[in-house]
This record gives C-alpha cells, sequence and structure tokens, in this order.
C-alpha cells in the first residue's frame, strides 16, 4: 500500500507499543484509553497484513514484521519530532550547506576569515559563495536558494539587514602611469579613462556617479566591467584608472603594483551590510551562522 494512505499516527501508537510491550502502559504513555490503542493496532494490522503484537502472558511480543519495524519506526520518528520541534544546533556536529552571496571585493578581504571560522567552529559544514549578480538572477533572498548576503544592500519586504562595516571607494592607477601621481586635478581626472564596475546589470555605483556630477566632471568611461577585481587588472595593464573598495585595494594594490590616488572627489563611503530574509531568521543553524558572518567579516578597520 501508499504510505500517503497510511494514517502516521497509527506508527507513532505501533512505535508505543513495542517500546513498552503493553496496550495499557501505551495508553497511559499516550494519554489515551487502551481500547483506543487496540482499535489503532486494529487498523494498522488491516493496513500491514500482519497480527504486528501477539499477547504473551501479561504482556504482548513482536510478530518478526513488527521487529524488523522496529528499529526503523523509532528512528524516523526520532529524527521527525528533532526536525518538527527541536531548536537545538550543534555546530561541531552540524552537515549543513550554507549559501553566501558577496561581491569579489568581499570575496578577497572577508572570506579568507569566514572560511577559517567556518572550519574552526563547525568543521563537518560546507560553504558555496555565489557572487551579487547571481543574488539578483535567482529573485535574491526571498528565494531559497540563498541564505544570507553581504552587500551594500538595503532594508526592504521580508528583509532583516545588520550593519557590518564601512567600506568607501579609492582611486587606483598603475604604478608607471605616465599622467598620474599621487594626487590628480579635476582637470587631469576629467582627461583620463575609467574603469566602470557593475556588480549586477545597471548595478553601477550611484554615490560615485553623483561625486562627480556634483564637481562638473564627466568622466570618460572606456570599460565596464562585472567584478572589482576584473577593474584591478584593467587597470593594472593599462592607462586607465578605476575606484575601488579600500579594503580590495589593501589587498591587490601591492600585487598588482597599483598606486592610490588622491582627488577632489569627496570621499565616498557606503555601510556593507549582512541581508538575510525573515523566512530564515529564526532556523537554529542559519543564526549560528549569521553570528559567525559577523565576527569573522564585521567591524573591519579599512584603511584610508
Amino acid at each position: 500500500m501508499s504510505l500517503s494512505a497510511l494514517d502516521l499516527n497509527l506508527l507513532l501508537i505501533l512505535d508505543t507499543v513495542l517500546a513498552e510491550r503493553s496496550v495499557v502502559r501505551a495508553a497511559r504513555r499516550l494519554n489515551v484509553t487502551p481500547s483506543a490503542v487496540s482499535n489503532a493496532l486494529a487498523r494498522l494490522r488491516a493496513a500491514l497484513d500482519d497480527p504486528l503484537v501477539i499477547r504473551s502472558g501479561r504482556g504482548i511480543v513482536p510478530t518478526p514484521r513488527a521487529a524488523s519495524l522496529a528499529p526503523a519506526l523509532a528512528r524516523a520518528l526520532r529524527d521527525l519530532d528533532q526536525a518538527v520541534y527541536s531548536d537545538v544546533f550543534d555546530p561541531s556536529t552540524a552537515e549543513r550547506e550554507f549559501t553566501l552571496a558577496i561581491a569579489d571585493a568581499g570575496q578577497l578581504a572577508s572570506l579568507p576569515k569566514v572560511v577559517a571560522a567556518l572550519g574552526s567552529e563547525m568543521p563537518r559544514a560546507r560553504l558555496r559563495v555565489l557572487s551579487i549578480d547571481t543574488l539578483f538572477a535567482r529573485g535574491g533572498l526571498a528565494g531559497t536558494e540563498i541564505d544570507v548576503a553581504i552587500g551594500a544592500g538595503e532594508k526592504g519586504p521580508g528583509l532583516r539587514v545588520v550593519p557590518l562595516y564601512e567600506e568607501h571607494l579609492v582611486l587606483v592607477a598603475r604604478a608607471g602611469h605616465p599622467r598620474v601621481r599621487r594626487t590628480v586635478s579635476k582637470i587631469q581626472l576629467a582627461s583620463l579613462k575609467h574603469v566602470e564596475v557593475q556588480v549586477a546589470p545597471g548595478k553601477g555605483s550611484r554615490p560615485l556617479a553623483a561625486g562627480y556630477a556634483a564637481l562638473g566632471i564627466e568622466r570618460d568611461i572606456a570599460v565596464v566591467v562585472p567584478t572589482f577585481t576584473a577593474a584591478a587588472a584593467v587597470v593594472a595593464a593599462t592607462d586607465c584608472v578605476a575606484s575601488l573598495p579600500a579594503s580590495l585595494v589593501s589587498v591587490l594594490a601591492p600585487r598588482l603594483s597599483l598606486r592610490r590616488v588622491a582627488t577632489p572627489i569627496p570621499r565616498i563611503g557606503t555601510t556593507v551590510n549582512l541581508l538575510w530574509h525573515e523566512r530564515t531568521d529564526r532556523d537554529p543553524a542559519l543564526r549560528a551562522f549569521r553570528d559567525l558572518l559577523t565576527r569573522a567579516a564585521g567591524d573591519r578597520r579599512v584603511r584610508s
């Protein structure tokens, strides 16, 4: 017979009867009458086509079919009870996979600390990292594929937002750039070719564009790329410049021979947040993961 046609309450009663080896004791434990337990057993005998238990003296003994069912039944009910009612999460034994959306700048600056913390606190857990454009493409945090995001996103319907750290943009050029030293004027800035970063289609930096517009500077955008690391690579190999997160520049500047450049543009900062959806707010495993992210990636001091 199909399991969907079986009243699962009958299996709970059978499990209790097999554990107590007595209809009366099972009834007392389940807070029902002995006749209710007997009626349930009768229905289950008909459904499974087996006597299940046989009277023996003052108690009962299971048939071979019931004896073979007993351990699997007890384990299944225990797992179901824990899944439905338990709020306990053991990070040392958890085999959960967590999914994090984070831009490539955060992947370079924060992800190593996150992975190290996860390996220490949740050694059997797995981490799947996705880009911010994937987050947008898959419907954001309201869907079921992504647990949490780290980025400059703002609060929206159903979203929970906690600030992690302050980030700001710095202009960079290659160390051997023929026209750029450590400081540039408005005229020089307007004459340079820029690399624009759009981590998702149409998702460039509005504050950066506004900063240039406020000084009457129209950027000459020569290249648009989807990642900050791609922009850094282009700058390192050409005479283009780019505005990149200071945390990323701290990691890549020594490796790619990039130079920070002072500009007349006012400091452009943003708050990097931890974001998740209310559907996962009370999940104990995800609460623990969010706490880990806050400790590992939060409250960083970004060098100017």
